[in-house]
């Protein structure tokens, strides 16, 4: 009797291993998600999405702008090399603030920085109110 009980141990053992073999094989085959033609022509996951392809991708949370310059997502009021404008660029020591460049060591508007505004009497210079006065 303990013989009988073995041998159907074993039989279901090895049973289950051939079962477990093949699907590990089948696997392998087929691919895990099956797509359509309709959608593998438009969509390939190997390829960047970019937003002169796909523009709602800078409209997309943690994207640094909703524009699209230059395959680029940025924001064409703050972006230094777009501002305003696609291509657009600040020259050195200036800033883009609100979409226009604006020299940042001498405008009392934007001294040091956007929307920074020094006081009636003081004037911009280094990028500091009132410096050396």
């Amino acid at each position: 009797m303990l013989k009988q009980i073995i041998s159907f141990v074993l039989a279901i053992l090895l049973a289950t291993s051939h079962a477990l073999v093949l699907d590990a094989e089948k696997a392998k085959t087929e691919p895990e998600i099956a797509q359509n033609r309709f959608l593998a022509q438009y969509y390939n996951p190997r390829s960047a999405l970019t937003c002169n392809k796909f523009p709602r991708v800078c409209h997309a949370k943690g994207s640094p702008g909703h524009d699209c310059c230059h395959k680029r997502c940025v924001n064409v009021k703050t972006d230094n090399l777009n501002c305003g404008e696609c291509g657009k660029k600040c020259k050195f020591g200036w800033m883009c603030c609100s979409g226009k460049c604006v020299s940042v060591m001498y405008d009392r508007s934007n001294c040091g920085g956007c929307k920074r505004k020094c006081k009636k009497q003081s004037v911009c210079r280094y990028g500091m109110c009132s410096y050396a006065s």
